[in-house]
């Protein structure tokens, strides 16, 4: 008899558990959806937070991860879904990797992702940053290819965004694959200032505001004067 009370307990108990936690989960289903409208980041975090745990999916934890790395919080964003480079990840986890990465100054790490989403869907955005990580990594031929891919696939009203100044800026794709361009003739030929500095000013000539550009012209036109400067000394 004690038996059969203490099992007829324990059912009680495991049903009352489970409404529970339906009922938990519909409450943070419910604050989730109140967290977007008001669009508050961290509600919406500690609600995904709650809702991995109570019922987890790979979709939430993708979300949740986005959420992370949209806020700059990279580290956070990783350690939701993991560094590996896994070709059955969601686009939206490996853009999620790429991004956050290259954030934290891993760049092999990185562009293993952006190779994979550049695989599933190739295009000028992505072949720029492969073009830049694989500059970064001493990939000259890479970079090289992907440079000409961009050139060629860039449109005109497509912009890619600069944050060296305090002010950040947006230029053509285009420019931006030529001053790329520049800078890998440089790196391939450091006798080749000219021909370095010509691509720049192309760049230049479709956008005269883009700042990092003619930093990187005036960075080389100093490399080239240096030597006559020295002859002069002698």
């Amino acid at each position: 008899m004690k038996k059969l009370v203490f099992v007829m307990l324990l059912g009680m108990g495991s049903v009352a558990l489970a409404q529970t936690s339906t009922e938990l989960q519909n409450h943070y289903e419910a604050f989730y959806k109140e967290m977007r409208l008001q669009g508050d980041v961290n509600g919406v975090i500690s609600a995904l937070t709650h809702l991995n745990v109570l019922a987890p999916t790979q979709e939430r934890k993708d979300t949740l991860a986005y959420i992370y790395a949209n806020n700059n919080q990279h580290m956070q964003a990783l350690n939701t879904i993991g560094i590996e480079k896994n070709d059955g990840d969601s686009d939206l986890s490996v853009q999620v990797k790429a991004i956050s990465l290259k954030a934290l100054n891993q760049p092999k790490r990185a562009l293993e992702q952006f190779e994979i989403l550049f695989k599933r869907s190739p295009n000028a955005y992505l072949a720029y940053e492969l073009s830049d990580l694989k500059i970064q990594t001493g990939d000259n031929t890479g970079a090289t290819e992907h440079i000409e891919y961009g050139i060629t696939n860039s449109k005109d009203d497509m912009k890619y965004a600069f944050y060296e100044r305090q002010q950040p800026y947006e230029v053509p794709l285009k420019a931006a694959f030529l001053h790329l361009k520049g800078l890998m003739k440089y790196n391939m030929d450091k006798n080749d200032i000219d021909g370095a500095v010509a691509l720049i000013d192309e760049a230049l000539k479709i956008d005269p505001n883009f700042n990092l550009a003619s930093l990187s012209k005036q960075a080389l036109s100093s490399r080239k004067e240096e030597p006559a400067a020295n002859s002069e000394n002698k």
